[in-house]
This record gives structure tokens, C-alpha cells and sequence, in this order.
């Protein structure tokens, strides 16, 4: 049954095959078998969990129930949740229970999803590679010795190994896909505004989205239909219509138009993944597809403009945690600048301080304007190639990342290469637009994506082409050896 996608282990519950209480108790013996090899959990809500899972069973007997009620779900330890540690993978928050819960979270819960537990993650979001976290790294199910990507690398474990039918992410520069890629599973990044962010704790407030982290489109799509929409509690949320995102999953790709930016498929990515995601984009165009070469021309301005603004609006975000209010407070500070100093200091991690400290300088007084503005301006360039690129073309296809998994500790003291590994991503958050990474194939036994990027609010385009691609290939179905 832990094999399962989500519309199956629907169906199941509504035949009776399975309770929730029996599905729900699966998986956190699932959980709790492999947790310490993988460490892809933070916390796992086991009593909470059964206890819910019961409801759930009762509101199917008394026919009060929605499709998706009684099916357990991870939450990435960056949604808040209401009685529950929120620690944003950091020192900073580990003695923080959040009081209320985010908007995805409660409209999960509205649904009837049961919440098996908190996934691990970088710490705030900042990382590829899942080793920045305070509780440790992630690693990954298709060899432990190798990363997940990061940040949301501890749902994208989960899934992978099936600990979790389905799991919320966040997406960054890349922080759905590119884990997604290295896990071999679907991750989806919505466009920015589609999914509430109010709950969700920021990094990089005009860069940050939710989304599904799933074995299938279809299951995505599925969880798409619950938590997308606007929300009055979120400045930045979309005031535009919501799709059934799972209506045109099975119509024809047939005519649909693929550009191939020539920036994604030149020097930087390994032949092997090349050669993965073009037989990939052969297969779409096998299902009538065709397929054009399009130019990207800032794509090579994307990191360092990401380096840039990411950093700057986490140096202002993360200025909150001060030990005044909550989280970790130093002990016994001698006067205020102490209790400042010494809190930030102790609290958080190396790679956080590194980005602090970067958004600080580039938004100091005689550096705005050489860095951040110039940033911002590159940024409408990166913006405006894939609005031309979409006039001719329907979507974008290439690699979700430069490789496969890298090995644990292998890039943890190069920052430099750890964010050029984002080169095909990052672009995306800087649009603000939908992409979403599907397995591709196998390099060496570690999973390969490919990304599909889509114009403004067309997930089911998106989902609709993966859902399609999903049908005609089986790389979604496989499973890593020992998680069976």
C-alpha cells in the first residue's frame, strides 16, 4: 500500500480496502523504521496522527468526507503549525511552537489530510544540498551517501522512500525541483502568488512559493486543487481564478510547441544528463510535441542576480530574530547589544550568517545601487526573455540540475559551486513563473529531472504535459533499493 500514489490510496479508502487508521499507522512505521537512516524528519506527530486518522475514518462513515480525507501528508518544517515545533531547520527556532497554522496547512487540514510529521530541511531555506540544517543532513534514499538537494530535501526523501505519499516544499531558486531531480519524484513550483505564503517562513519574500512534492503530476495536480488560491492574509497572494488542475490532465499533447533554450544545453551540463533529457524531450515529442530552439539570453546573469536579491531580502527577514521575542536567546547577556549579538551569533549557522551578511552589504548606503538596483534591472531582462521566448513557444523543456546527487560533504566548503549547481532554476523564481521537474531516467542509479517551464498561472499546462509524459515512461514508478 506505502507504494501507492495519491489517487490510488484514495480510492482505496473510499472502497474500505484500507482505514485511515491502518494507512496512517504504515506509514509512521515507515517513519520511524527509516528516519535515522535517511533523517528526513524533524519531528514525527504519531499520537496526533492516530488520533486524526480516527476522525477521519468516522467522517467517512457518516459521509462527511472529501476524496482526500484520511491520507497522510509531511509538511516541510517551514509551514507553522499550530502546537507544533516550526524550526525552520535552524537552532534559532527549535524551541518554537508555532500558534496558529499557515494557510497551506489549514487548508490541508480542511481537506482531511493527516500530518504524519515536520521534514527536515536547510536551515532556513538556504541550500542545494540539505547539510545546513541544525538537526543534520538529509540523505538520499537512492544512496545514502549522496545529498537529496535542498532545501525541501527532507520531503523529497520522504517521498522517494515512500515514508509519505505526498509532501509539502518550498521554491526558492529551486528548492521544490532541484530535489525533486536528485530524488527522483515530481516537484512542482506554482507561480509566484498562486499558493499562499502567509504561515510560511520567509527567506526571500518576492522569491518564495509552495508547492507539491509528489510520485506523480496527477498527485500534484491533486494537491494543487486543495491548497492554490488567494488569500486576504498574504499581500503577495493572487487575486486570479483557480483551475481544476487534475480536468486536462489526460487531454493530447498534440501541436504542443517545446522551446529548447540553447543556454540550458551547453557547457556546464554533464553529457550524461543531457543525453537523459533529451531522449526525455523525444518522448514528448512522440506524443505529437514539437520542438524549437529558443535563446535565453541573461540566463548566465541569473545566479549572480539571484546572489544578489535572495540574500538582500533574507538579511531584512531574518533581522526579526533577535532573542527578544522568540526563539533561541543567548544566556545571560550583559546589556541588550550582548543579548543581539550573541543570540544571532549562537543561533544561526554558517551558511545563514554568510547570506545575512551579504544582503546587508548590498543593500548598504554607497552599494544599492551597484548591486541590488542592478540586480532588480537584471532580474526585468531574465523576465522579459521568457516573455519573448513565449511567443513562440507553449513551454520550456531542459534539466532540472547541472548532475546528479553529489556526494554528502563534497561541495559543503565551496558555496561557490553549490550555487552554480542552481544555474537552471533560479531563473524561474526571478520570472516568477510555474516549472515543474519529473523524472527523466538514471545516471549511475541516481535519479535525473526534467524541468518544463511554463508562462504565468498555467500549472495545468504543466501538469497536464508531465501527466502525459508519466503515461508514455515509468521512471516515476521506480523505487530505491531497500525502501521496496
Amino acid at each position: 500500500m506505502h507504494q501507492s500514489t495519491l489517487a490510488q490510496l484514495s480510492a482505496a479508502l473510499e472502497s474500505k480496502e484500507i482505514s485511515s487508521e491502518e494507512l496512517t499507522r504504515l506509514y509512521l512505521e515507515r517513519c520511524k523504521k527509516f528516519n535515522d537512516s535517511l533523517n528526513c524528519f524533524i519531528t514525527i506527530n504519531e499520537d496526533e496522527a492516530i488520533k486524526k486518522a480516527k476522525l477521519a475514518d468516522q467522517q467517512r462513515a457518516e459521509n462527511k468526507h472529501t476524496a482526500l480525507t484520511g491520507i497522510p501528508v509531511a509538511q516541510k518544517d517551514i509551514f507553522c503549525t499550530n502546537g507544533i515545533k516550526t524550526s525552520c531547520g535552524s537552532k534559532m527556532l527549535d524551541n518554537f511552537i508555532a500558534p496558529y497554522d499557515a494557510t497551506v496547512v489549514e487548508k490541508m487540514n480542511a481537506a482531511g489530510f493527516i500530518m504524519l510529521g515536520k521534514t527536515n530541511m536547510d536551515e532556513f531555506a538556504m541550500g542545494s544540498s540539505n547539510e545546513t540544517s541544525f538537526y543534520g543532513p538529509v540523505k538520499n534514499p537512492w544512496n545514502t551517501d549522496y545529498v537529496p538537494g535542498g532545501s525541501s530535501g527532507g520531503s523529497a526523501s520522504a517521498v522517494a522512500a515512500r515514508l509519505t505519499p505526498i509532501a509539502t516544499g518550498t521554491d526558492t531558486g529551486g528548492s521544490i525541483r532541484q530535489p525533486a531531480s536528485l530524488c527522483g519524484i515530481t516537484g512542482l513550483k506554482p507561480t509566484y502568488g498562486r499558493v499562499s505564503r502567509y504561515g510560511m517562513i520567509a527567506f526571500a519574500s518576492s522569491l518564495d512559493q509552495g508547492g507539491p512534492m509528489a510520485l506523480t503530476a496527477e498527485d500534484a495536480a491533486l494537491m494543487m486543487n486543495v491548497i492554490a488560491g488567494f488569500d486576504e492574509r498574504d499581500s503577495t497572494s493572487a487575486e486570479q481564478q483557480v483551475d481544476d488542475y487534475t480536468k486536462n490532465l489526460n487531454n493530447s499533447i498534440e501541436g504542443l510547441k517545446i522551446g529548447l533554450p540553447k543556454e540550458y544545453f551547453g557547457e556546464g551540463l554533464d553529457s550524461n544528463i543531457a543525453k537523459i533529457v533529451e531522449d526525455g524531450i523525444k518522448e514528448l515529442e512522440k506524443l505529437g510535441a514539437t520542438c524549437k530552439e529558443i535563446e535565453l539570453p541573461n540566463t548566465e546573469l541569473s545566479i549572480p542576480a539571484y546572489y544578489v536579491v535572495a540574500p538582500a531580502e533574507c538579511s531584512s527577514n531574518l533581522s526579526r530574530f533577535d532573542g527578544v521575542r522568540f526563539g533561541y536567546r543567548c544566556d545571560d547577556p550583559k546589556d541588550l547589544s550582548d543579548l543581539y549579538t550573541r543570540s544571532r551569533g549562537e543561533g544561526f549557522g554558517k551558511e545563514v550568517k554568510r547570506r545575512i551578511m551579504i544582503g546587508a552589504y548590498v543593500l548598504s548606503a554607497g552599494y544599492y545601487d551597484a548591486y541590488y538596483l542592478k540586480a532588480q534591472q537584471i532580474r526585468h531582462l531574465i523576465r522579459d526573455d521568457f516573455q519573448n521566448a513565449f511567443k513562440d513557444v507553449d513551454v520550456i523543456a531542459g534539466p532540472t540540475a547541472t548532475g546528479t546527487a553529489f556526494k554528502l560533504n563534497e561541495m559543503i566548503d565551496d558555496p561557490v559551486s553549490m550555487y552554480l549547481s542552481d544555474l537552471y532554476t533560479v531563473s524561474v523564481n526571478l520570472a516568477g513563473l510555474p516549472a515543474i521537474s519529473v523524472p527523466a531516467g538514471f545516471d549511475n542509479n541516481l535519479p535525473v529531472g526534467l524541468q518544463l517551464i511554463g508562462n504565468y498561472f498555467e500549472e495545468s499546462r504543466l501538469l497536464n504535459i508531465a501527466h502525459q509524459f508519466q503515461q508514455a515512461t515509468d521512471h516515476h514508478k521506480a523505487i530505491p533499493e531497500g525502501f521496496e
